[in-house]
């Protein structure tokens, strides 16, 4: 896609900050402005990368006027902006609608009235099954997604990504079993054999440009990745960082899963693969119910799913490259 003025929102977080920086050293976009309510991680990111490609905007997506201000001066828009922390979440489950549901709602109502060329919306695995609050209101975020696009015509593109558990970012358990390590304590798994995808904000970072180039209306877009149990990932940080930590098993807490999905059984039967990544095409039925007992998918089966457990298991001296590879273990060594 040629050059234009892309908006991140959430921008500051993981994500939105990794991106940014390598926009910037590729020159992708002639302009990039950077959405969220944290004003001391945007003066932060200001300070940092001190570019005058950036532009700092100060709101919240849960409120629409703050959204408009920004979203009609862009061409394209990641929208990275969320409550992602599943405890948080379950405490205050009208908050991340809010934010989740009813922010993503006015992300894309604002990028439809302001003629955006496309929209890309950064879900996660746990919308697929969801059990937990934080992925119910994601699936939500892609069925709002899914719904818009159905109506937009060629003049805009609505599409989204799904991802598992990316390394290192905020809330994922790496950074807290290395903190643990360093405070010479147990690390706390809450089972040996669950299973975790293993993606780096690289990986992220990648699905999103996949994503902007080769959505197509309504797609969700997803990338295969490798996964880990999580007696694995602990016992590589503990021989990485040589230490004398031992595992304790705390057993499974609310709103947890053994494994995390990425793409549903019932969505595998109209996947497309595409080698590394599969593409979920929207649903292009209307509302004339006759057609959900006229048509359906006539010799299709309901497929296995994709999951934490049916992809490649990495063992832990394969971990042990990645995590070595992550500025966040490098940085604590």
């Amino acid at each position: 896609m040629s050059k234009g003025k892309l908006l991140i929102t959430g921008g500051t977080g993981s994500f939105g900050s990794t991106y940014l920086k390598k926009a910037l050293e590729n020159n992708q976009f002639d302009e990039i402005f950077i959405f969220s309510r944290d004003e001391k991680k945007q003066d932060d990111l200001r300070k940092t990368l001190n570019s005058n490609k950036i532009n700092f905007y100060l709101g919240d997506v849960r409120d629409i006027e703050s959204v408009n201000t920004v979203v009609r001066k862009v061409d394209y828009i990641f929208h990275a902006a969320a409550l992602k922390q599943v405890p948080s979440c379950e405490f205050f489950p009208l908050e991340a609608v809010k934010t989740n549901i009813i922010g993503t709602s006015n992300v894309l109502n604002a990028a439809e009235n302001f003629n955006v060329k496309k929209v890309v919306i950064l879900s996660t695995d746990k919308a697929a099954y969801p059990i937990n609050a934080m992925g119910m209101s994601k699936a939500l975020m892609e069925k709002v997604m899914i719904s818009k696009s159905r109506t937009l015509g060629s003049k805009s593109v609505f599409c989204g990504t799904r991802y598992g558990n990316v390394m290192g970012s905020r809330g994922s358990v790496i950074p807290l079993f290395i903190k643990q390590i360093k405070s010479k304590k147990d690390l706390t798994i809450t089972n040996p054999m669950m299973t975790r995808f293993m993606m780096s904000l690289t990986n992220a970072v990648e699905l999103v440009d996949f994503a902007f180039e080769n959505a197509n209306q309504g797609d969700i877009l997803i990338q295969k990745a490798p996964s880990a149990t999580i007696e694995t990932l602990a016992n590589a940080l503990i021989e990485i960082f040589n230490s004398k930590s031992k595992i304790k098993n705390i057993g499974i807490r609310h709103g947890e899963k053994m494994h995390e999905t990425l793409v549903t059984s019932e969505e595998m039967i109209k996947a497309e693969d595409l080698k590394n990544y599969y593409r979920i095409k929207a649903d292009a039925r209307d509302l004339n119910y006759e057609q959900y007992f006229s048509d359906g998918n006539r010799g299709k089966e309901i497929d296995t799913e994709y999951n934490s457990s049916n992809t490649k298991i990495l063992d832990k001296k394969e971990l042990t490259k990645i995590l070595l590879e992550l500025p966040e273990v490098q940085s604590q060594l």
